[in-house]
C-alpha cells in the first residue's frame, strides 16, 4: 500500500468519472453500428419496387420502404418544418397532406426544401390541384417513436413547425392518417428532395468513441502516475521520531 498513495479525493474523482468516460465511449460504439445498420436498409431500399399504402400498413418494418400513390394534395393545411439548410443556405421543408385514394388515408407528405432568405417575406410556391400518381419513401426518425400527443389549434396557414408529428395534424383536423412522414422522390410535385440519410456519419461516431477511450485512459493513468508520485514523497520525507 504504500507503493501507491493517490489520496482520497482523487481516488473518488476517478471512481466518478472513469466509468461515465467508458460508458460514453460505448455509446458512440452503439450509435455508429446503428447508423451502419440504417444506411444498409436504406441502400436495400433504393432498387426495391414500391408498394401500397395497404401494403405498407402489414409489413413489420415500414422505414425507408418506397409506396406508390395515387390522389390529390390538401393545400390548405400546409406546414413548414423551419431550420433546413441545404448548400449553407436556409429554408424550409413543405409537408402537406395528400389523401391517397386506393388506401383512403391521409399522408403526410414532405414535398422537399425551398430556401427562405428573408423571413419577412413568407416563402412562396405552387401546389397541384388535379388528381397525380407519386412515389416517395417512409421516413422513420432514428431512436424515435410516433406518439400521439396534443397540437395547440391555431387558425395560421401555412403553419411553421420545428417537428413533423403526423398523428397530431391527424387528430386536429379529424382525419384517418398515417402516422409517418412521407419523403416524396424527385418528380412534378417534388422541390429539393436530398435528403441526407443520417445526420452524422457511422465514422464521426467511431471518432467520438476513440475520443472518450482516450480520455478514460489519460484519467487513469494521470491517477496511476499521481499515486505513485505520493508515494515516493512520502518515503522520501524525514522522519521525525527521537532516536
Amino acid at each position: 500500500m504504500n507503493a501507491f498513495r493517490p489520496g482520497l479525493l482523487p481516488s473518488a474523482m476517478v471512481l466518478l468519472l472513469l466509468p461515465c468516460l467508458i460508458a460514453l465511449g460505448f455509446w458512440q460504439l452503439a450509435r455508429a453500428e446503428e447508423k451502419r445498420e440504417l444506411l444498409a436498409a436504406h441502400q436495400a431500399q433504393q432498387l426495391a419496387a414500391p408498394i401500397s399504402i395497404d401494403e405498407l400498413e402489414q409489413h413489420p418494418s415500414p422505414a425507408y420502404k418506397r409506396v406508390h400513390l395515387q390522389g390529390v394534395f390538401d393545400a390548405g393545411h400546409t406546414l413548414l418544418l423551419d431550420n433546413r439548410t441545404r448548400s449553407g443556405k436556409v429554408g424550409v421543408e413543405v409537408l402537406q397532406p395528400f389523401y391517397d385514394q386506393a388506401s383512403g388515408l391521409w399522408l403526410l407528405l414532405n414535398r422537399g426544401w425551398l430556401p427562405w432568405p428573408d423571413r419577412r417575406i413568407a416563402p412562396t410556391f405552387a401546389t397541384p390541384d388535379t388528381p397525380l400518381r407519386l412515389q416517395a419513401r417512409v421516413y422513420v426518425p432514428l431512436g424515435e417513436a410516433f406518439q400521439l400527443q396534443g397540437a395547440q389549434p391555431s387558425p395560421d396557414w401555412p403553419r411553421l413547425i420545428s417537428e413533423v408529428k403526423p398523428d397530431d395534424l391527424w387528430q386536429q383536423l379529424g382525419r384517418g392518417g398515417l402516422s409517418y412522414e412521407i419523403r416524396l422522390e424527385p418528380g412534378p410535385a417534388s422541390f429539393q428532395s436530398d435528403w441526407p440519410v443520417v445526420a452524422m456519419s457511422p465514422d464521426k461516431h467511431i471518432g467520438y468513441a476513440v475520443q472518450w477511450f482516450a480520455l478514460a485512459a489519460a484519467l487513469l493513468g494521470l491517477f496511476i502516475y499521481l499515486g505513485l508520485s505520493n508515494a515516493r514523497e512520502t518515503r522520501h520525507e524525514p522522519s521525525h521520531r527521537p532516536a
